[in-house]
């Protein structure tokens, strides 16, 4: 009990905590620790009174003060982060330059602080990304890092090999497996160490790499990686791969990680078969797992129909249910039902309706509400429309010169076609222009709903007048961003004014829902904003309209 009351004392001298902690054996993870911001297991101490005031046992007994050879001068004093975080006089920690919500060491007389996290890390370590153990100089001193080329301050250092490297760059593996190459890419430390040419561009953000310091490299291939972008979480394969490929586990690797880019799967059964004129035998009626009535094959089909596939305008010959609305291409009746895709670490399987409750998805490539086919990832929660699952990494459009690589990183680009910031674009190598998914997808050809005839994606300023306005909304438009043109009547209009503020949605689907007796339609929100018959809000980007009731319904009400 006394040790209890020394450890109440101690902690309430630099966090003010009035209540008494009381001592845990074995806690089960269920808490987070307050002094280090980690999950609490095993013995650990807590307060009976506040629920969220838990402490592994080692972070409730930390000292109060010590002496450090990082700071030699003055003792340290043990107080928490937190309250000061927000504080714009108070200095980071000297190691890691970070502000985060845990227990820190501090000097208030020459203001240096550093966690106590950072202050522990063991003075020998061994790494993956070197041969011989790295040791802690506990020494404020500039140095360059061998692997990364950063400056930094505070070293592991092999005195042997004279190689001193940043703490963070001892956590890089030796191998790694990335989505967007079949090989595993190796920690190279330097172009000296590579018997061909190395690319000087990161094959995965399309950015250059400068080869005197670390990357991650397949000598097969020739592709080269930033160290960053080939371990971060969107571009790598999964936990279990990575340590599959260094050595450390003997699981079998998943079945799914052998799969293709694209792996055919039956979508379909064919109910009647004919032969065509050149002896090509063509199916002209089928039962698609997408759909409950039998769809056949037509030659006609009326203007402005949609594929329910990829919601681009449907085109003859195409497979139509002749009880619904219901169109899909030839190409979309063909679709795998499981792919991999460049952009997420799972298979995804192919869903012919959202999972979600308002029957509709964002793509998680383009940023684009749709209420088509997804391929989808139930783990975690992640879809692509089938235009942008079509798209290959190494991109051609004709509105640039050069081939486009597939870019996806922690920082954004501006695409040059709309001007919109987005992390993942196709960017070009040789020069600075880049494409995001919803400019990659837009149709070659439109047709508007008041003009007689079908308008063209245009890429240059179709005259030089100095003046440039959408004959549409009759706004003015950016001469750099792609536009829709008609040649015949010198008429140019934002794409946005010819397909429509939804894109990828097809209006006029029925859905059932749990809040509402009959089967709701979706419709696109009118300049009025019909009124929510539940909560009486003006609906917002979709309507669900019952007809026989005569109501609204928002998708907030659903």
């Amino acid at each position: 009990m006394f040790s209890i009351h020394v450890i109440e004392m101690e902690i309430q001298r630099f966090c003010q905590h009035e209540h008494r902690l009381v001592f845990n054996e074995d806690e089960r993870g269920r808490f987070i620790c307050w002094g280090c911001n980690e999950p609490v297991f095993g013995p650990s101490y807590n307060c009976i009174k506040c629920f969220a005031y838990h402490h592994h046992k080692s972070c409730a007994e930390l000292p109060h003060e010590l002496q450090h050879s990082l700071h030699p001068k003055h003792p340290l004093i043990l107080f928490d982060e937190g309250p000061y975080i927000c504080n714009k006089e108070y200095s980071k920690c000297e190691v890691c330059k970070e502000f985060r919500w845990e227990y820190t060491y501090g000097c208030s007389h020459c203001n240096f602080n550093v966690h106590n996290k950072c202050i522990s890390s063991p003075l020998t370590i061994k790494s993956k990304v070197h041969n011989h153990h790295l040791t802690r100089i506990w020494k404020l001193m500039k140095f360059t890092c061998d692997l990364c080329g950063e400056e930094g301050n505070l070293p592991y250092l092999c005195v042997p090999c004279n190689f001193c490297i940043h703490k963070s760059c001892t956590s890089y593996w030796s191998s790694v497996k990335v989505m967007r190459h079949i090989h595993p890419l190796h920690l190279t430390h330097s172009s000296r160490q590579v018997h061909q040419i190395v690319s000087q561009f990161c094959q995965l953000c399309v950015q250059k790499v400068d080869t005197e310091y670390a990357f991650y490299y397949c000598s097969s291939c020739d592709f080269v990686a930033h160290l960053d972008c080939a371990m971060d979480k969107r571009n790598r394969e999964d936990i279990n791969m990575l340590k599959l490929i260094d050595g450390e586990s003997n699981e079998p690797k998943n079945e799914d990680s052998e799969l293709d880019r694209s792996v055919d799967s039956t979508t379909y059964i064919v109910k009647n078969m004919n032969v065509g004129e050149d002896g090509i035998q063509i199916a002209t009626e089928i039962k698609h797992f997408s759909h409950e009535h039998d769809l056949k094959l037509i030659d006609e089909v009326e203007n402005n129909k949609k594929c329910n596939g990829c919601l681009r305008t449907i085109l003859p010959p195409c497979y139509n249910c002749v009880e619904c609305n219901f169109f899909l291409h030839k190409s979309c009746i063909e679709l795998p039902r499981k792919k991999l895709h460049s952009l997420h670490c799972h298979p995804l399987t192919l869903l012919p309706k959202s999972p979600y409750r308002a029957k509709w998805f964002f793509c998680n490539a383009c940023d684009q509400p749709c209420n088509g086919f997804t391929y989808n990832c139930k783990k975690c929660t992640f879809d692509l429309d089938v235009q942008c699952s079509l798209i290959l990494d190494i991109h051609t459009n004709k509105g640039h010169e050069h081939r486009l690589c597939l870019s996806s990183t922690n920082y954004s680009h501006s695409c040059s076609s709309c001007g919109v910031e987005s992390s993942q674009v196709f960017h070009c190598i040789t020069c600075e222009f880049a494409l995001d998914f919803k400019c990659a997808t837009l149709p070659m050809t439109a047709r508007y709903r008041q003009h007689e005839h079908p308008f063209t994606l245009s890429y240059v300023v179709e005259d030089d007048s100095g003046e440039y306005y959408c004959d549409i909304c009759e706004e003015e438009r950016d001469p750099n961003h792609w536009f829709y043109y008609c040649a015949d009547c010198s008429y140019p209009a934002h794409p946005k004014c010819i397909l429509g503020k939804y894109t990828n949605i097809k209006f006029g689907g029925t859905y059932t829902f749990d809040c509402h007796l009959h089967p709701l339609t979706i419709i696109e929100e009118t300049e009025d904003h019909l009124a929510c018959h539940k909560c009486g809000h003006p609906c917002e980007v979709f309507i669900y309209q019952c007809a026989p009731c005569n109501i609204n319904i928002c998708k907030f009400c659903l």
